[in-house]
């Protein structure tokens, strides 16, 4: 077994391997940039090298650094993590020439999977199902045009070395092709370092189901069951689950031999990926193969009980696999939720900046047998960097069926804190309640269809809107008692409470009445109906949990002005509980109006202006591309959103701009 491993990557996957080193009793080095000298990996090794400057291609992607660091410290293995070197087969071949193993696939696999266009003709050749599509290599932006058509829209133009949706677009005519093509090339080129582009057909209503695989060294192959990675946001997966509530057992099985036969076809050792898209007949075809770790790794975990960390490297080591393909058995039900440092409120955006507040739900077993765990690479009072990806952490639930685990992972939702930056807490709870998710009536087509006009939020329904009025008054309450308890105190004589309030939140107006009785509080209605609150908030906390008859809230809590800001499953209420004689005269005020800002094109997220494409004087078009953003690894196209006159450009290409930030303005 190794003594010694180095972690040639950063953030939750390079905290991940370091745990499993450390159950095995391995030694572990991080390597690290200027931007990561305080992060959670740096302080979670054993030793520590610094490696450039924050972009990736002057520090975790230089191999002669990653080489460097390891003769410094003596490291006898790597393990590559996800993403950077990975999957270069250059790097592979450079540590087996320094005599260091690699915690991975052989370079041979790697190169031919690695190569999108080629895995496909291995595929086809190993009797895999493929999707029809151009398997050469496109020139220009014309010849995109020229095959897309003869092909059929809609097509997905692909980077050859892509993955992580990062060079990837779906093109529905011409001018997509065309914008399309450049757009995949630029983000290839800039997060691959290949600018190599192909196109395929791309299969409408499509399911994205994966299937696990492990080998050894030693000719053993097996498949761990499927992913549904369905869910998916401009190409990027957002919620995983395994099982996937789509498959039968016959197309399970089917899709894990193929799996296999690709696999052996290449030689395959260590975890890898097959990735299938799925129609709505359970016809499967082949995508890609990921040599490496995925991602969303942990669910398939928590269903097989297998730590992937391990056995692969177990599998480096030389060691054989220590089970066999009647072994594996999919024991309950897992999904894994995203928490991206992007804004749903601004369509996803990225967001950087300071964690003011970082409080994840309790892991381990939970008292009712299911299980929460949390994958993550930060902690409270990091910064979040613009130069890589914007995931903050991998909250995970178990649960023995579907259903619990969807309740489990909603209830971790709530108890999730995060403040300081934007994030997608709200839109993933918001995933969790919706009808059609809960069905499991998935395509990867899910969010541009239920959220066609972006995210802003979920309005609170009659019901929701009675619960988080009862949290309100007994919040409120709280408050009142404290105060009386002080005041009277120093006054030296007792005070009393009002029963009767008027709680305003979301549009609504309802009448209540809140007291304390046998160590509850009762929260009456106008109708005659009352709810039972036990909670545990006191001043300052902003988390509490509320039992509201047989309803258990986690609930974010926070003063906003004279009203209370209440945050539970994916809403966002601000509650003012006034006096039935305030709540009248509060009727009166007249509505505070935002500013007009529509005669402006703003900075949507912290980035760099790459392209600015009108100029003063240019009349635009509603959708004509205007400026181009690029944020965390990705290309923002901002488009005009009506028909006009551009007066002012204030930007220009190169600069690093801030939220709302201007870039140009209109007659």
């Amino acid at each position: 077994m190794f003594k010694k491993i180095l972690i040639a990557n950063r953030g939750e996957i390079a905290c991940r391997v370091v745990k499993t080193a450390k159950k095995l009793g391995i030694a572990t080095v991080a390597v690290y940039s200027d931007a990561d000298r305080d992060a959670l990996h740096v302080k979670m090794a054993d030793e520590a090298v610094h490696i450039g400057p924050p972009p990736s291609n002057q520090s975790y992607i230089v191999i002669d650094k990653i080489i460097g660091a390891i003769r410094q410290t003596g490291a006898d293995a790597v393990h590559p993590g996800y993403g950077f070197l990975s999957e270069n087969p250059h790097f592979a071949e450079a540590l087996k020439a320094e005599g260091v193993a690699f915690i991975g696939p052989p370079p041979v696999a790697i190169e031919a999977m690695g190569d999108k266009i080629t895995s496909k003709r291995i595929a086809a050749k190993a009797g895999v199902s493929t999707v029809p599509g151009h398997m050469g290599l496109i020139a220009d932006a014309d010849e995109a045009v020229k095959i897309a058509s003869e092909i059929g829209y809609p097509v997905m133009i692909k980077a050859s070395a892509g993955g992580g949706g990062k060079g990837m677009r779906i093109a529905w005519n011409d001018a997509d092709a065309r914008e399309g093509f450049q757009s995949s090339r630029n983000e290839a080129k800039s997060s691959f370092g290949d600018d190599r582009i192909f196109i395929e057909k791309f299969v409408t209503q499509p399911r994205h189901i994966e299937i696990q695989v492990l080998g050894d060294q030693h000719g053993n192959l097996v498949y761990l069951g499927e992913r549904e990675c369905s869910i998916q946001r401009r190409n990027q997966k957002v919620i995983e689950e395994a099982p996937s509530p789509f498959l039968d057992e016959a197309t399970r099985k089917a899709m894990g031999e193929q799996a296999v036969s690709l696999a052996r076809a290449v030689g395959y050792h260590s975890a890898g990926t097959v990735e299938f898209i799925v129609d709505g007949e359970r016809n499967f075809y082949f995508l890609e193969m990921n040599t490496r770790l995925q991602v969303e790794h942990p669910v398939t975990e928590l269903i097989t009980g297998i730590d992937l960390v391990e056995e692969m490297i177990r599998v480096a080591a030389g060691e054989k696999l220590s089970i066999s393909q009647a072994d594996v058995k999919l024991d309950g039900w897992a999904i894994e939720s995203r928490l991206y440092a992007e804004d749903p409120f601004r369509n996803f955006l990225p967001s950087i900046g300071r964690l003011t507040r970082y409080r994840p739900p309790e892991e381990g077993t939970q008292a009712d047998g299911t299980v929460v765990r949390n994958d993550t690479g930060v902690f409270e009072g990091g910064e979040i960097s613009m130069y890589y990806d914007p995931m903050i952490a991998k909250l995970c639930t178990w649960a023995p069926d579907r259903a619990e685990a969807v309740a489990a992972m909603s209830a971790a939702l709530d108890d999730f804190e995060v403040e300081g930056i934007g994030h997608n807490l709200p839109f993933l709870s918001a995933v969790m309640q919706h009808p059609r998710f809960r069905e499991g009536k998935l395509t990867t087509a899910f969010i541009a269809e239920e959220y066609p006009d972006g995210f802003s939020g979920v309005a609170p329904e009659d019901a929701d809107v009675r619960l988080l009025a009862a949290v309100a008054a007994y919040i409120n309450l709280r408050c009142l008692k404290r105060n009386v308890l002080i005041s009277g105190a120093l006054a030296n004589h007792p005070r009393t409470v009002e029963r009767d309030w008027v709680v305003t939140l979301a549009g609504h107006e309802v009448p209540v009445t809140a007291y304390d009785e046998g160590g509850r509080t009762v929260v009456g209605f106008d109708d005659g109906s009352s709810v039972s609150v036990v909670g545990d908030w006191l001043p300052g906390r902003t988390h509490a949990i509320f039992n509201i008859g047989s309803q258990r809230m986690g609930v974010k809590v926070s003063a906003s002005n004279s009203a209370f800001r209440l945050r539970w499953r994916g809403m966002d209420a601000v509650a003012h509980v006034r006096s039935p004689r305030v709540a009248e005269l509060a009727r009166l005020m007249p509505a505070k109006l935002p500013p007009d800002t529509s005669r402006m094109l703003l900075c949507p997220m912290p980035g760099v202006v790459t392209s600015i494409s009108v100029k003063e004087g240019d009349q635009v078009e509603a959708g004509q591309a205007l400026a181009t953003v690029e944020a965390m690894k990705m290309e923002n196209v901002l488009r005009a959103e009506r028909r006009g006159v551009v007066k002012r450009v204030a930007a220009e290409a190169g600069a690093s701009l801030a939220v709302d930030e201007l870039i140009m303005e209109f007659e």
